[in-house]
């Protein structure tokens, strides 16, 4: 899978290349992430200038835009161009998995106060980290790149990690390592027992009761009969080895 990442801070995302699944997926041929550096297409370097009107800030020129991402079209005719703005589609999860199915993914990085409107006949989809303001796009188009990056088949040395995500349909339960106490705090015992089936049923649990505490807007409207069991459960305030006695499991 190709990323084009245009911007006039080509290092910010070279850099972020050079560390964790971004670039493992990178060393194992399995994605291609390229920093675009708006100011090579743009005369003499300057890639923005004063807003027309008078408004306040300077705006991204249109041309190095148009340029650059002209090059990239001609090279990889499937570019599905992106750009990051805060009215855009929010990002969620399933939109990463929607990405996924593109072939080659044009970022464009806003700076200052913006981009040119007239660059907007090129962007296929607007998207928005959500509602809040940054000084430019190169965090959002990494949080799209390693977003999609870790959906890729080869990518992950677990890949049944992606099954247990959160946002797959509940969040994700609490997870421990060793020692098993620490400053009188200990690992739940039922993760000790070895027993898979009741290990399963904890995982279950945990995750539709951080779901129920934290995000209950999230909660699925296709209950299965053992997860609305388990909702119900907690709702009434039942803990996990209670709910377990009560359904003999």
């Amino acid at each position: 899978m190709n990323f084009f990442v245009f911007t006039i801070f080509p290092n910010i995302i070279e850099c972020y290349c050079q560390y964790g699944i971004v670039h493992q997926a990178i060393k194992k041929g399995l994605v291609y992430v390229e920093a675009v550096d708006l100011r090579k297409y743009a005369d003499k370097g300057k890639v923005d200038d004063e807003a027309y009107g008078g408004f306040p800030g300077m705006v991204l020129k249109p041309e190095p835009i148009f340029r650059a991402y002209r090059e990239v079209k001609e090279k990889h005719p499937d570019l599905y161009f992106v750009s990051l703005q805060p009215w855009g589609r929010v990002l969620k999860q399933e939109v990463f998995y929607e990405l996924l199915k593109r072939r080659t993914i044009g970022i464009l990085c806003g700076r200052y106060e913006g981009v040119d409107e007239r660059v907007n006949v090129l962007v296929d989809e607007e998207i928005s980290l959500g509602d809040y303001v940054l000084a430019g796009g190169e965090l959002g188009a990494l949080i799209l790149i390693e977003g999609i990056t870790r959906l890729i088949p080869g990518v992950l040395s677990e890949p049944k990690s992606l099954e247990e995500d959160s946002f797959r349909r509940w969040l994700g339960y609490p997870v421990y390592t060793r020692p098993a106490e620490v400053e009188g705090l200990k690992v739940p015992e039922v993760l000790l027992s070895g027993n898979h089936k009741v290990l399963e049923l904890w995982k279950l649990w945990h995750s539709i009761e951080r779901t129920y505490r934290k995000r209950p807007d999230l909660i699925p409207k296709d209950l299965t009969p053992l997860e609305e069991s388990m909702l119900k459960a907690i709702e009434s305030g039942l803990s996990f080895e209670e709910w377990l006695k009560a359904y003999n499991f």
